[in-house]
C-alpha cells in the first residue's frame, strides 16, 4: 500500500506491476478473475478506476466489463482496504453458534465497525456470504485463510498472528 500516493493515484512503479500482470493476457477476458485477483493487493487492496483503465488497455477489455466483474463478486472492493481482510460469516448457522459475539469482539479489538479500516490500513472488518464450512460455525475468513469454530476470546491471537505478517 506504501505505493500509492496519498491522492489515490497510482504510483509509476504499481502501473508497472498491474502492466506486467495485465499484459500477458490480452485479449483473454477468461483470465479478467485472476488478473484482478493478482492487481488487488497492489493497488490498496482495491480496483480503482484507474487501476481499471490500466488493465483495461493492457487486456484490451472494455472497463464496463472490469467494473461488472469488479463490483459483482464480494472479495474485489472499489474502495481501499486494509492489508489484512476479515471477513465473518453471516449465514444462519454463524448466527446460531454466536457470530454476533465474535464480530462484537473484533469491533471492539479493532476499535472500528464492520465496513471500515482500521487507522494503521493494516485491518479491514467484513461480512461474507456462506464460507461452506458450516460444520465449524461460527466461520471468518482472513485473507485467504478459512478459521472454524471462532469464539470471542480467539480474537486477539488471531488478530496477533496477522499483526507479525
Amino acid at each position: 500500500m506504501e505505493e500509492i500516493k496519498k491522492e489515490g493515484v497510482l504510483s509509476p512503479e504499481t502501473v508497472e506491476k498491474i502492466k506486467e500482470i495485465a499484459l500477458p493476457w490480452k485479449g483473454r477476458e477468461d483470465m479478467l478473475i485472476e488478473v484482478l485477483r493478482a492487481v488487488q493487493p497492489l493497488a490498496g487492496n482495491c480496483i480503482t478506476e484507474e487501476t481499471a483503465s490500466v488493465i483495461a488497455d493492457c487486456m484490451d477489455i472494455p472497463r464496463a466489463r472490469i467494473y461488472g466483474v469488479s463490483t459483482f463478486y464480494a472479495f474485489f472492493s472499489q474502495k481501499t482496504r486494509g492489508i489484512h481482510i476479515i471477513r465473518m460469516c453471516r449465514s444462519a448457522p454463524c448466527h446460531v453458534k454466536g457470530a454476533k459475539a465474535v464480530i462484537s469482539a473484533f469491533e471492539e479489538a479493532l476499535g472500528i465497525k464492520v465496513g471500515e479500516t482500521t487507522e494503521d490500513g493494516l485491518f479491514t472488518l467484513e461480512y461474507c456470504e456462506c464460507l461452506g464450512m458450516c460444520d465449524g460455525s461460527p466461520n471468518i475468513m482472513v485473507d485467504d485463510d478459512v478459521i472454524t469454530n471462532v469464539s470471542p476470546h480467539q480474537v486477539p491471537n488471531i488478530l496477533a498472528k496477522y499483526r507479525i505478517r
